[in-house]
């Protein structure tokens, strides 16, 4: 395992003095060893950029990497010790299962007796032992994503694990399972886990941390839990959680966020700011249809709700603004019209420019 970390890394292609068009701004980071994370955002944000760098596939304009103490900046992919898994399976089509999850060791001039033992012990862990001599070539898209990952854990002196949307061309049905699968394997490895994913809800049933990015930058990193309670700005309010945050403008008066007769209290303390406006974003899984009034409630026009299966959204206009509020299949759905909902205080985060008031 390695601690991976970024020292003023950037990437450009064209070489570009203008660092806003860059792939990826300059960033500092640390990856510490032994745990897993998840890069997360749009396409073109900068995610492979990232683990390109790790990997040495390509070299960053500015900057350095470090695996450990070590200066990697330089070095080929090949001196790195890291394992790759891509979006597309690699197997050599000519090979058993046997023969593919080998090569790496054959590579390395592993002694026969010692490779056989080891893909046994990783085929095992992968839940293909049962098929080691069966042509690659003739195995679903699942078994042999789980060949490259087996591959990638067979070595025993790999330093990290990369993971470029792995899952990507997997039947839904299957990915639950192959990611279950991976994370059970993962979590027995003293390895550090870098996993590429578009998708925020297989990032954060995966990961110990998430790295959200936007156009090139790192926005937010936190546990699947930070970024859902707290998020550090309106986009990753939006990017994290389906439906995405509530958002809404209001008059700071008094310490309190207003809407017209109503007053709010918040999770900040108003009263020390100065600004006169400000946005303010709440979870719809935190927002609760209430009884009658009360303190943080707001009477709403309920116009409609969306069937997601388990759970419903229901869809509320407030001064203009849609608030979503999301509620478990068996709450009895009330009569389109005037109904109260309230919104809990220390849920009620504030935002100024789109970015979270502290």
């Amino acid at each position: 395992m390695a601690k991976i970390t970024f020292t003023d890394i950037g990437q450009t292609y064209d070489k570009d003095p203008n660092q806003e068009t860059w792939a990826l701004k300059p960033m500092s980071m640390t990856l510490e060893s032994g745990r897993s994370y998840a890069l997360v955002g749009p396409s073109g944000c900068g995610k492979t950029t990232i683990l390109n760098i790790i990997s040495g596939i390509i070299n960053p304009f500015q900057g350095k990497v470090f695996l450990d103490e070590n200066d990697v900046t330089k070095l080929p992919t090949a001196k790195r010790n890291v394992a790759l898994v891509f979006q597309f399976p690699t197997i050599y089509k000519s090979m058993t299962v046997e023969q593919n999850l080998a090569f790496p060791l054959v590579c390395r001039k592993w002694e026969p007796a010692k490779i056989k033992q080891r893909v046994g012990d990783i085929a095992e862990q992968i839940g293909i032992s049962h098929k080691l001599n069966r042509s690659a070539s003739k195995l679903g898209a699942d078994e042999k994503q789980l060949i490259s990952l087996g591959r990638g854990l067979v070595r025993d002196d790999v330093t990290a694990l990369l993971m470029d949307e792995p899952l990507t061309v997997i039947d839904p049905q299957l990915k639950f399972e192959l990611r279950k699968k991976i994370k059970q394997i993962i979590e027995g490895k003293d390895i550090t886990v870098v996993y590429v994913t578009h998708d925020q809800y297989e990032a954060m049933t995966f990961a110990d941390e998430l790295l959200v990015m936007s156009l090139g930058k790192l926005v937010q990193r936190g546990t699947p839990e930070d970024l859902f309670e707290r998020p550090n700005s309106k986009y990753v309010g939006n990017f994290i959680g389906s439906p995405a945050m509530n958002f809404f403008k209001a008059e700071v008066v008094d310490g309190f966020a207003q809407i017209g007769d109503y007053r709010l209290n918040t999770a900040v303390n108003l009263k020390k700011l100065s600004d006169r406006y400000l946005e303010f974003g709440i979870r719809p899984e935190h927002v609760r249809v209430q009884g009658g009034p009360g303190d943080n409630v707001l009477t709403v026009d309920f116009i409609g709700f969306d069937d997601l299966g388990s759970t419903r959204v229901l869809n509320c206009l407030f001064a203009g603004e849609l608030i979503k509020v999301k509620v478990p299949r068996s709450f009895e759905m009330p009569e389109q019209g005037l109904i109260d909902i309230k919104l809990p205080k220390d849920n009620l985060l504030a935002y100024r420019d789109g970015l979270q008031v502290l």
